[in-house]
């Protein structure tokens, strides 16, 4: 049986009980740049790597404000996300003017997982083909969350998404235990270390002020992006750190 008899239509099952679909918007994420996020017990951080379709043009942003204690970063189509993030700040402005009070992190994340979801069940709609990294800071504390075309959503210590994200996951499942007593200064250096591990041996590049984005939300701190001139003395940290790595690794051989 061939696959593309199944894959017309998104309410169309496979013998094998699939959703081609669906596994079509999740390698969209999977081909999307790299995005790496990390919490504390007091801060939560995304890091993004943005890319541009040629020499000529600026670079995508990855990382979108939601409210003042919210934001996310992104991997797949841009275009879906943008309308994700305006149904985001929507719902983070309905809910203020009723309850006078901002919108917890878990709640609204919960909806963009329904709002999904639906795209998966109705016929003549696709799924969004993005996935999300949601980063807030509520009263329950910080929060790290990432959403998927299928409207699963899961809650996290550190995560990466994006393409060679797996590279990054390894170097955090190593290092996540030490995350919760992190200052922000040093959940930064850990997150551009993690996304440092996806950019292949053949790129020259590495991450610069330019193709590199931070945000970062915390107590007593609202989202911010922090990129450019801001970031270049992180990326300096990293570059040293790395340099003082290989000398020891050459005076040990």
């Amino acid at each position: 049986m061939f696959r593309n008899q199944y894959d017309s239509d998104i309410t169309v099952w496979s013998p094998q009980g699939r959703l081609y679909q669906i596994e079509y918007a999740m390698e969209a994420v999977k081909q999307g740049s790299a995005c790496v996020g990390l919490k504390s017990n007091t801060h939560a951080i995304v890091i993004t790597l943005k890319r541009s379709s040629s020499e000529l043009a600026s670079y995508q942003q990855k990382i979108f404000k939601v409210d003042e204690h919210m934001g996310i970063a992104i991997a797949g189509l841009t275009s879906d996300a943008r309308v994700l993030c305006s149904y985001m700040r929507s719902e983070c402005l309905n809910h203020k003017y009723v309850y006078e009070t901002p919108i917890q992190v878990g709640r609204l994340v919960l909806r963009i997982a329904d709002k999904s979801q639906k795209n998966t069940q109705r016929m003549g709609a696709r799924p969004y083909g993005v996935g999300l990294l949601v980063i807030g800071y509520d009263q329950t504390g910080a929060h790290l969350f990432e959403t998927c075309p299928s409207g699963n959503y899961f809650d996290y210590k550190a995560i990466a998404i994006g393409s060679r994200s797996q590279s990054a996951k390894t170097f955090l499942e190593k290092r996540f235990e030490s995350f919760a007593d992190a200052s922000l200064d040093e959940l930064i250096k850990e997150g551009l270390a993690a996304l440092s591990e996806t950019i292949s041996s053949s790129d020259e590049v590495g991450l610069t002020s330019k193709n590199t984005s931070v945000g970062i939300v915390g107590k007593d701190q609202k989202f911010e992006i922090i990129e450019g001139a801001r970031l270049q003395p992180y990326l300096d940290g990293l570059d040293q750190g790395k340099g003082e790595t290989t000398t020891t690794a050459t005076m040990e051989s």
